[in-house]
């Protein structure tokens, strides 16, 4: 029997529920094949680190010229901050805070996608306001999209899973009775540092595999009518032709989004349109 204090496994919560939204991803997920007979296989091509720092450029210009995306995606983060705050009060939700907090470097491809829409409008000449965002919802690719979106989301979860089990593993299922109880028990516990080893070195994992999965799929998809296949294979391909150039990549996101972060996910509100202008600036330099 699990105890008064059992931590719930945030898992349970999304199969229950997975059933009810496993007829419209399977429909995401198999576009009609026919739409794309006949298309040209997206190419990707080598970049330096300078095309990094043309598109970290390039994307600050995007943001100067569209400052109305601050609008469109200020208000999420700071009321996220707001969530993840609450559940730290909440001590059977303290010991996934973290896991919570740090899902943003899986989720944030997901999460630009509004942000790639505008860049994109801009390419195109004329005015973009905040509201060009929701141009995605008319985007020819709109089901390899949300099918996309439905493997970053089961990403998530499994990532959710995977730091339940590692907190249940080493700190028991019992909820810390207090936030000092829980910092002493993993700060300065043998438990407690291998939970931040093991959960660090699995939260890497998973982030590397976003990372791959998603660093040009969403703004090819938004960009070119591709099937849902051809664009995850363009992003896995665009890494392996850059390990290196990625790899920098990568770092400079995380440690933007760690940057932006503190306190309380209030800096991305800045952090997150940088990054998403300029991601999709990277991926103009490196799909052909």
């Amino acid at each position: 029997m699990a105890s008064e204090n059992h931590v719930e496994n945030p898992v349970e919560y999304l199969m229950e529920n997975a059933s009810l939204n496993l007829a419209a991803v399977g429909r995401a997920l198999t576009p009609n094949p026919a739409r794309h007979i006949g298309q040209a296989r997206p190419q990707v091509r080598k970049i330096t680190v300078h095309d990094l720092m043309e598109a970290l450029r390039e994307g600050a210009g995007d943001v100067g010229a569209l400052r109305d995306d601050i609008l469109f995606i200020g208000l999420i983060y700071p009321v996220a901050g707001l969530v993840l705050a609450r559940l730290a009060f909440s001590y059977d939700f303290l010991p996934m805070v973290f896991p919570l907090a740090s899902g943003f470097a899986i989720l944030g491809p997901l999460a630009a996608i509004g942000l790639y829409e505008l860049s994109r409008r801009r390419d195109m000449g004329g005015r973009v306001t905040w509201a060009d965002a929701f141009g995605v919802l008319r985007s020819p690719a709109l089901g390899s999209i949300v099918g996309l979106g439905a493997i970053f989301l089961a990403l998530f979860g499994l990532w959710l899973g995977v730091a339940y089990e590692i907190n249940l593993a080493t700190l028991g299922p019992t909820a810390p009775p207090t936030l000092r109880a829980f910092e002493h028990n993993l700060f300065w516990t043998e438990a407690g540092a291998t939970l931040i080893v093991a959960g660090v070195g699995a939260g890497f994992l998973f982030a590397v595999v976003a990372f791959a999965l998603g660093v040009v799929s969403f703004p090819l998809l938004l960009d070119r009518d591709v099937d849902l296949w051809a664009a995850i294979g363009a992003s896995f391909r665009a890494v392996a032709a850059n390990p290196g150039v990625m790899a920098l990549w990568g770092l400079i996101v995380a440690g933007l989004l760690v940057l932006g972060s503190l306190p309380a996910l209030v800096g991305l509100i800045f952090v997150m349109p940088l990054l998403g202008h300029a991601s999709w600036r990277l991926y103009r330099k490196v799909v052909v």
